[in-house]
């Protein structure tokens, strides 16, 4: 059964290190949840700081996750890269609070867990109603066989004589609405993660990845704690280890290869998602910033939110609006997946934005979380950690 999905994204020897100096003016000793906490503050040049930015960690660092330390950087479209969009401008200053992110990306083996406590289903997994479409088609044109559970997956079938690219929404040609695709069986009926525990779950909606964010104590990051992160300190950087995609010859990130979406070659070793860890993470310690799935960030999309947004810790806009189809509410994916090429969507640069449907999850679409120092108290009380304790 073969449907267009809505807002599908499509869909990586580092050079040294350079950091973007902090205007420090002073150290300051506060606490959170009584444990000692590091603040910086500004005290020339940036009047937009008008309380210290929190830059080390408050307490232990969680199981799984690294300390993304506070500080300011320049979000958007700064490097040179031909495959940079509008949506990536203009290139702004950000300053953020630090906070803790999974150092991977959610697996399988994690997912699991919070369903097997909480008898979750996924979206893929219910069947879904016609009102559930209302206002972004029309509802009374949806076949029944429509309205089964299921999920988006690669068609490797497509009309090779047929397929017609350089037109939004052309890739929708190779995507494929698979009846029973969902994160247990991943390309359908028949298909199993037994030997894939390991690798980041997919076909997860972002309600679903909140659902797990709230059993787990944990928030989705938002679209500017994301790119921080994945930019590692590094300084207009186009990926997560620098200017170059493959340095000294090596795959660093697990993309496309070939002709897209002709032939993946496979060359940097995985033809769909690789197990996390699989390639050297970032220097502030985060694996997979870059290729294997797209990852959901808190925010709602706008193509010019960059204009208007917040410049300490902004959150994304109120709403939603992607030109591209304007009935339809879309959330930020940051990362780039497996599916992504050089001669596509490029969207493994640690600049590039996508956004898809919240209701809808996706064979390349995962996620991961972040802690902030504000909520520790929230993530020690989880339901996650208190069945543990008990």
């Amino acid at each position: 059964m073969d449907a267009a999905p809505h807002g599908l994204g499509c869909c990586a020897m580092p050079s040294p290190r350079t950091h973007r100096p902090l205007l420090v003016g002073m150290l300051v000793a506060g606490t959170v949840g009584g444990a000692a906490l590091l603040v910086i503050a500004a005290t020339s040049g940036m009047a937009w700081f008008d309380s210290p930015l929190a830059v080390g960690p408050p307490s232990d660092t969680p199981a799984g996750m690294v300390w993304v330390p506070g500080g300011t950087f320049r979000m958007g479209g700064e490097d040179p890269h031909p495959g940079k969009r509008a949506d990536e401008l203009p290139v702004h200053d950000v300053a953020l609070d630090g906070f803790w992110m999974d150092a991977t990306e959610v697996t399988n083996a994690q997912f699991a867990a919070f369903v097997a406590a909480t008898g979750y289903a996924t979206a893929a997994e219910r069947t879904p109603r016609r009102e559930d479409f209302a206002g972004q088609t029309d509802i009374a044109a949806i076949p029944d066989e429509m309205l089964v559970p299921g999920s988006i997956c690669f068609n490797p079938n497509f009309d090779r004589e047929t397929l017609r690219q350089g037109f939004p929404g052309w890739e929708y040609q190779v995507w494929r609405q698979v009846e029973g695709a969902n994160w247990r069986e991943p390309e359908g009926p028949g298909s199993s993660i037994a030997n894939r525990m390991d690798h980041p779950v997919v076909h997860v909606a972002w309600d679903d990845a909140v659902a797990y964010c709230r059993w787990a104590g944990k928030d989705l990051p938002t679209e500017a704690e994301w790119e921080y992160a994945a930019r590692g300190g590094r300084v207009g950087a186009t990926y997560p280890w620098g200017n170059e995609l493959r340095p000294d010859g090596q795959w660093r990130n697990n993309i496309w290869q070939g002709k897209f979406p002709f032939e993946n070659q496979a060359r940097d070793g995985f033809a769909a998602t690789a197990p996390v860890q699989s390639f050297p993470p970032n220097d502030y310690g985060l694996f997979d910033m870059s290729g294997n799935v797209w990852e959901w960030c808190a925010d709602w999309y706008r193509p010019d939110y960059y204009e208007n947004s917040k410049r300490r810790n902004p959150a994304g806009p109120d709403k939603s609006f992607d030109p591209d189809e304007p009935r339809i509410p879309k959330r930020v994916q940051r990362g780039g997946s497996f599916m992504c090429s050089d001669d596509y969507c490029i969207g493994y640069r640690a600049a590039a934005r996508m956004k898809g449907d919240p209701s809808s999850g996706a064979f390349h679409t995962g996620f991961r979380c972040v802690v902030r120092a504000a909520k520790l108290d929230e993530y020690r009380n989880a339901p996650a950690h208190q069945a543990r304790a008990q």
